[in-house]
């Protein structure tokens, strides 16, 4: 079964649902320009009323590295999710779970990811404006061909309740994200949307590799 991703949130009731509605994961963004952003301090309080079973993963973008590892520290962060221009040498030594995002955008653009250490990989969308969060739709040929190099694939960029069924069986991924797909609003998610991508994913019967 597909794992499922609920990222961008920033909101407690928002964070409540998705882990009633069968989140797997959940996702927070501290890059500040990002609409879901969210800081430390709301993060600390949400953290506080949730399952801690239910891994959180923190997304950075070309933050200072000693800053991500306080805040993973201090939050309890499971996973970190570097979506920026972080290079493999200062991620791989890293010492805490990670793995990094690639926006495909060409074939060439495949020849970045061996050189990061991490046994998962995101693949999103390209865009100029933005680092994730466009709802724009990954490149699927390209994330075929993200995995001939042993790595599971986190899918995102564009999925929503309307194409997730399409999308694992198409691309077979590990785990999709997803964060403006079943949004009301950026940063805030719609219930009803979080439920029925969920509930599709889940009922997607592929075999996961």
């Amino acid at each position: 079964m597909t794992l499922v991703k609920i990222c961008g949130l920033t909101d407690l009731n928002d964070t409540l649902d998705a882990v009633e509605l069968g989140a797997d994961y959940l996702g927070f963004n501290f890059y500040p320009d990002s609409p879901r952003f969210v800081d430390y301090e709301v993060a600390e309080r949400i953290f506080e009323e949730i399952p801690t079973n239910i891994p959180k993963v923190g997304v950075f973008v070309n933050e200072d590295l000693p800053k991500v590892l306080d805040l993973a520290i201090e939050l309890g962060l499971d996973m970190l999710q570097f979506h920026g221009d972080e290079s493999p040498e200062s991620l791989n030594g890293l010492g805490r779970p990670w793995y990094k995002a690639f926006r495909l955008k060409a074939p060439e653009d495949l020849a970045e990811i061996p050189k990061y250490h991490c046994d998962w990989i995101l693949v999103d969308a390209y865009s100029e404006k933005a680092y994730g969060g466009t709802g724009l739709t990954a490149h699927w040929d390209l994330v075929h061909e993200a995995e001939k190099f042993g790595k599971k694939i986190i899918l995102a960029g564009g999925l929503n309740p309307d194409n997730v069924a399409v999308a694992i069986a198409t691309v077979k991924p590990f785990m999709v994200d997803v964060a403006s797909g079943v949004e009301a609003s950026p940063g805030r998610k719609d219930r009803h949307r979080m439920e029925v991508f969920i509930s599709k994913a889940k009922s997607a019967l592929v075999r996961v590799k």
